[in-house]
Formats: structure tokens, C-alpha cells, sequence
């Protein structure tokens, strides 16, 4: 797993707004998560910027697509959040 990848998603503040999103109702399309984030949050980002943001985040493996038919539907991922939380909050070191 890429942790530089995970970081650098997790460093713009639309993209931590759309994994919000998606934790509070998983399993969206690009257009319902665009109006969304104009409409709950005042993003007026176009769909392309959203996507763009999307792509990232999928990149770093914190959202997954599935497709059915002609749409497209995304969902969170806390697997390599999960990574970094046994990273360092979980003592894995034996006492010496």
C-alpha cells in the first residue's frame, strides 16, 4: 500500500468531504455526489474537478467502484485507514 498516496488524498479538504460523504451514504454516482457537495456543503466544483478528486482517491485505494449498467457507483474503502491507525496508534512491540 502506497501511504504517500493515502496522505496526499487525505491532504485536500473536498476529498476528505467526499470520503465524508460517502461514509454517511455509501455507494454513490458522480452526479448525486456532486449535488451533494453543492448542496450540503456549498462545493460548486464541476464534475470533471469532482472526478479528477475522485480518481485520486481511488488511486489510493480509499474508494472502489463498482459499475452496473451504464453508471457508476463509489464506496469507501477504510482498509488503509485502518493501515494507518495500527500503524502507529496500535502497540505491536513486545516489552523488553
Amino acid at each position: 500500500m502506497n501511504m504517500d498516496l493515502v496522505f496526499k488524498a487525505l491532504a485536500d479538504s473536498t476529498r476528505r468531504t467526499i470520503l465524508d460523504e460517502l461514509t454517511e451514504r455509501d455507494g454513490q454516482t458522480l452526479f448525486e455526489l456532486c449535488s451533494r457537495l453543492l448542496m450540503r456543503h456549498h462545493i460548486a466544483s464541476t464534475r470533471q474537478a469532482i472526478s479528477q478528486h475522485l480518481a485520486l482517491l481511488e488511486a489510493a485505494n480509499l474508494v472502489t467502484v463498482k459499475r452496473q449498467g451504464r453508471y457508476k457507483f463509489h464506496y469507501i474503502n477504510r482498509e488503509p485507514l485502518h493501515a494507518i491507525m495500527r500503524r502507529w496508534l496500535e502497540n505491536n512491540k513486545e516489552e523488553t
